[in-house]
């Protein structure tokens, strides 16, 4: 069972650390254990009870009134709330229940009915990116159990595939062809996959490598195919030089391709980028991006 700071609680909630300071000590909705030096912590249950609370509390029911439910009560009252909600952050806070608790059904069904009112580009963008950057620090500092990570990237992985084998690949002999890859060392696929998926819905032709590839496999393919754009993503393989050395590396060796680049270490960090490397901040700008190359 992972264990959660209150920082962290906050970070996963949107409610403030003073706020639930306040409902544990007025209302008890949450009782945190203690460690040995006495810093209070939490567990997988409170978590999912605050974020089913914010969920009520954000659609209007008073905190006093949440606090008397119990845990059945509580449960149904969200899923009713939630039925039909198109907030993407109920939608966030529903997913995270469903990972903490490994509920397949309930995480495929949240994701099949906001995909159904807002389609799949829309989902991905107001609901799934936010909600693994929202996790994504607890991973790497060991807060939620990694299972956590492989259970939901495997689901949203499979419709990713999904979407992408239903797109026409080109035929045009004039379009313009991306090479898509991630450094060796780096596993973390999901956005690349997502950014393929735009890249062939826009007609372009994609070849797309994986993940942990060396630099010379991408060297080799690139003679091979005459790209004119690559495109990776940098999150947890490469610290802050080691990303600029990497980027240097591939703007030296691809001086007349444009290199588009997204990920943790691109958002985080403060890199002067070479002239012909371009950072994605999001894929609302990489759509817009793709309509003028």
């Amino acid at each position: 069972m992972a264990s959660y700071s209150i920082k962290e609680l906050e970070n996963l909630s949107g409610i403030k650390a003073h706020t639930i300071r306040i409902w544990e000590k007025r209302y008890a909705i949450i009782k945190p254990a203690r460690t040995d030096t006495n810093i209070r912590y939490y567990c997988d249950d409170d978590l999912k009870r605050l974020l089913n609370i914010a969920i009520l509390n954000r659609s209007g029911m008073r905190i006093s009134n949440i606090s008397k439910l119990s845990d059945t009560e509580l449960t149904n009252k969200v899923m009713n709330a939630s039925s039909d909600s198109s907030s993407s952050e109920s939608n966030i806070e529903n997913l995270i229940i469903a990972m903490v608790e490994m509920d397949e059904y309930k995480f495929d069904r949240i994701l099949s009915r906001y995909i159904m009112h807002e389609g799949f580009e829309n989902t991905v963008i107001k609901v799934i990116f936010p909600f693994f950057e929202k996790i994504g620090l607890l991973w790497q500092t060991g807060s939620i159990n990694p299972a956590h990570e492989h259970f939901v990237s495997n689901l949203f992985r499979q419709k990713l595939m999904v979407a992408i084998d239903n797109i026409v690949v080109s035929e045009s002999q004039t379009a313009k062809k991306f090479l898509l890859f991630l450094p060796e060392g780096e596993y973390h696929e999901l956005a690349l996959l997502f950014y393929n998926y735009l890249i062939k819905k826009s007609g372009r032709l994609v070849y797309y490598l994986g993940s942990s590839v060396p630099f010379k496999d991408v060297l080799e393919t690139s003679k091979m195919v005459n790209p004119d754009f690559l495109f990776t993503s940098l999150t947890s393989s490469l610290n802050k030089d080691e990303t600029k050395a990497y980027l240097k590396n591939l703007s030296e060796t691809f001086p007349f391709q444009k290199i588009f680049v997204t990920g943790l270490q691109i958002k985080e960090n403060f890199i002067d980028l070479p002239s012909n490397v371009l950072k994605v901040s999001s894929p609302v700008y990489f759509a817009e991006t793709l309509k003028n190359n």
